[in-house]
């Protein structure tokens, strides 16, 4: 076998580097443009092959890809299948009916109620499911209760992004936590003893923060009677009945199973099939259905595993040709200085990262570089819940930081309501800093009173 001198070899990793960054930015380029009929799936599918053309990846990578994105990729699909189910049962619209009264006419209460209304809804069918579902039943509330196109934007922008700054508390909340916790082999209830705390602190940081940004739009008043009784929402009384028994079971599951090492999308995928059984009433051969549960399933993100896979393949490329070890170095140089500056380096430089590069690839650049850091066990513990909320939060920053705000903005455009993309980034670089360090804050200090928990 030749061997290489060094020059020769420093050039070759270099060429081998460039390549994997050539071939990760075009695919990026890719997914966000989504040319017609391609898909972001198809789009990352497409950059993985070529990945795998060039050799910046092998087979073998494949297979440590699939073990690192299946149970989170089916898990989202599932939580996704649910909230369509109950979205066209009328769930989510009961439900915002009941907190829109809850305010009594009062715009200075019905703000906080909305926020927290979303904040529970990410934390529970994650944060796409809030922001996608929630967003046009609100836009319906404000239409029908006559607010200015100022006050219907402030609440617009607090259901948008609420829905990731309260992303944070369960695996299932957030496709970044689902990776996270899987990668580093963090059980259910240790990851939701470390974040619920933390996430109580983000989504008081959002209130706070949208307040400031837009209290003076919302409107003092509201006519509660021009509203809707909730139960007029409700489209199948058979589905919204089964919802609390199967959505409490489901929660329970997750805990009990904790430390079992049951896959959460085989838990997630049967409460998403025994929904689907009640709605299609398939054990009276789908005669009195009234949702339709082939349009939930053509609408689910089938797309996401495609992504998935084809993106985090490309990603693990750049591990492959050594930039991740760049990361590595930064980061080991953020724990020389300690563990809360570390805490915070790491969560500002995820969410730069993500706000650039998208934050599904830009969670596992993030881990690869922590697990290569070789720092102290706490410290890296730190990192890794420090690299899921810049991760989950760092996207609101730009636009293109998840695919989430792209759907969003996408919805929100044709409901008629046309937010560009310089006015996104001036609310995004207003609001999402100081609840960004008030949440890193918060997990610094919490963290080592909770006391160190096993991380893979």
């Amino acid at each position: 076998m030749r061997e290489c001198s060094g020059p020769s070899f420093i050039s070759e990793r270099k060429v081998h580097s460039m390549l994997a960054l050539a071939v990760f930015v075009v695919t990026l380029g890719f997914v966000i443009w989504q040319p017609r009929g391609l898909g972001i799936g198809w789009s990352a599918l497409g950059g993985a092959a070529v990945a795998l053309l060039v050799g910046v990846v092998a087979w073998s990578d494949v297979i440590v890809v699939w073990d690192i994105v299946w149970d989170a990729t089916f898990t989202f699909v599932a939580l996704i299948i649910i909230s369509l189910i109950l979205d066209e049962a009328g769930f989510f619209a009961w439900a915002a009916l009941h907190v829109t009264r809850w305010g009594n006419g009062r715009g200075h209460v019905l703000f906080p109620l909305i926020v927290l209304l979303g904040a529970i809804m990410a934390a529970l069918f994650a944060n796409d499911g809030a922001a996608l579902l929630l967003t046009p039943i609100v836009i319906a509330i404000l239409l029908r209760l006559e607010f200015s196109p100022s006050a219907a934007l402030a609440f617009i922008i607090a259901t948008g992004f609420v829905a990731d700054t309260a992303s944070l508390p369960l695996v299932i909340s957030n496709l970044v936590n689902i990776v996270s916790a899987n990668y580093f082999d963090i059980s259910f209830t240790r990851y939701a003893a470390v974040m619920v705390p933390v996430n109580l602190v983000s989504v008081l940081a959002t209130l706070i923060v949208l307040w400031v940004a837009f209290g003076r739009q919302i409107p003092r008043r509201y006519p509660v009677a021009e509203l809707s009784l909730p139960e007029s929402a409700i489209k199948d009384p058979l589905i919204f009945r089964a919802a609390f028994p199967v959505l409490l079971i489901l929660l329970v599951s997750y805990f009990v199973t904790a430390s079992m090492g049951v896959p959460i999308a085989l838990l997630t995928g049967t409460a998403a099939l025994a929904l689907m059984i009640v709605a299609g009433r398939w054990w009276q051969g789908g005669r009195g259905a009234l949702v339709s549960v082939p349009s939930a399933l053509r609408g689910a993100p089938w797309q996401i595993v495609l992504f998935s896979v084809g993106m985090y393949l490309v990603v693990y490329g750049l591990g492959n040709a050594g930039l991740t070890d760049y990361g590595a170095m930064v980061l080991r140089w953020l724990a020389l200085q300690g563990d809360f500056v570390a805490t915070i380096g790491t969560g500002f430089l995820s969410a730069i990262v993500a706000s650039v590069m998208n934050n599904l690839p830009s969670t596992l650049v993030g881990a690869l570089a922590i697990e290569r850091a070789q720092v102290p066990a706490l410290t890296q513990e730190l990192m890794v819940y420090a690299n899921v909320i810049g991760n989950d939060l760092g996207p609101k920053f730009t636009p293109i930081g998840s695919l989430a705000t792209l759907l969003w903005l996408h919805v929100l455009a044709a409901k008629g309501y046309r937010i560009s993309w310089g006015h996104y980034m001036k609310i995004g670089l207003l609001i999402t800093p100081p609840v960004l360090l008030a949440t890193l804050v918060a997990l610094a200090l919490w963290l080592p009173v909770l006391g160190p928990g096993p991380v893979g």
